[in-house]
């Protein structure tokens, strides 16, 4: 198949066209100028220089692809100006979905997030994680990466239901290689690496390697409904932090943090932090947003894009090992005492 691939220097896109392209897949790649393109080093593909913006050349620069695959998106905890964000996130989404519909693709993958997926509910003392059937009302959207992302989920709804080909996936937590930037959740490996995480949330993530995500997104391409949404996630990834922590220091054979910040601390700080930011213009350490999405445990439920789409299922472990091996190779780490070598199964050597 021919694809359309919008966002491919980021880290989910990245692992995506490496991914379509050892699948014997072609790949027309939508990069701004400025665009990062380390993750997509030794990746064979067509480029197009532009932004999901352009609403006037969108679909002249999909024609004549099988597959658009949309990406792209305005990830960012904290900004001073978010309506670039909305731009990008919502009319950005807009462009890209109806330029492919326009331009003939037989399937078009819209990425999502869980954040449009309602959070995990206590039944009985337990916490059920929440799968594709869980509607996220409007005020759980606490943030405007979340608001944004909203939206833009309902633009493709919009579209499937007038019979645009739009499937939707929501990864969950992704890591592993390639994460250039690094993203939010990377950046916790790469401080805890760095020996810069000296305390930790009690808030949960469910952690999926990224290469699974990628997989997830063919997948979704292949077999997904029409209108349906997929959460790529892992059956056994829904950890607390500290759990996920626990695992890197096995992998890196560094010591875990010890201590647990309250979370009314860690509001108060995150407060400050804003208030020095916009004075600044320097992004906060621990944004308000994150702080206020680590009060929810955000534990989902992959079992729909496993039986329906066979979605891969690498183990969390190794998702985090991988991770580790290539934020140590890419030169990301400044602490000399967090270089020792692991094995890729997470093993020191």
């Amino acid at each position: 198949m021919q694809c359309f691939v919008t966002g491919a220097s980021g880290f989910v896109g990245a692992n995506l066209v490496h991914e379509l392209l050892a699948r014997g897949h072609r790949v027309r790649a939508l990069l701004r100028p400025n665009a990062d393109r380390r993750g997509l080093q030794g990746a064979e593909y067509e480029q197009i220089e532009g932004d999901v913006l352009d609403r006037e050349r969108m679909a002249g620069w999909i024609r004549g692809c099988d597959w658009c695959f949309h990406v792209a998106a305005c990830y960012a905890l904290w900004m001073r100006d978010y309506e670039p964000m909305y731009e990008t996130n919502v009319a950005g989404t807009r462009h890209v979905l109806e330029g492919a519909w326009r331009a003939g693709c037989s399937r078009i993958v819209h990425t999502s997030t869980v954040g449009c997926i309602g959070l995990p509910r206590m039944q009985e003392g337990v916490l059920v994680p929440s799968d594709e059937r869980a509607s996220a009302p409007w005020r759980q959207m606490s943030n405007d990466y979340k608001r944004s992302k909203w939206r833009a989920e309902e633009v493709a709804r919009s579209l499937a239901r007038r019979g645009a080909p739009i499937v939707i996936v929501n990864p969950t937590a992704p890591v592993g290689p390639r994460d250039v930037k690094p993203t939010p959740t990377g950046k916790i490996i790469v401080d805890f690496l760095n020996r810069a995480l000296p305390a930790y949330l009690d808030t949960g993530l469910n952690w999926v390697h990224v290469r699974d995500v990628a997989a997830g997104h063919i997948l979704a391409a292949e077999k997904g409904r029409v209108g349906d949404r997929y959460i790529l996630g892992h059956a056994e990834g829904n950890w607390t932090l500290k759990q996920a922590l626990d695992v890197l220091a096995e992998i890196s054979g560094l010591p875990a943090p010890k201590f647990r910040i309250p979370y009314p601390l860690a509001l108060v700080a995150a407060h400050l932090a804003e208030r020095l930011a916009a004075r600044t213009g320097k992004p906060p350490r621990a944004p308000l947003a994150g702080v206020r999405m680590a009060r929810y445990r955000m534990f989902f439920n992959p079992a729909k894009a496993i039986r329906d789409l066979g979605l891969p299922q690498t183990p969390p472990r190794q998702a985090l090992a991988d991770a580790v091996a290539w934020f140590r190779s890419g030169g990301y780490l400044t602490n000399s005492a967090s270089t020792s070598r692991t094995t890729s199964t997470g093993q020191r050597a």
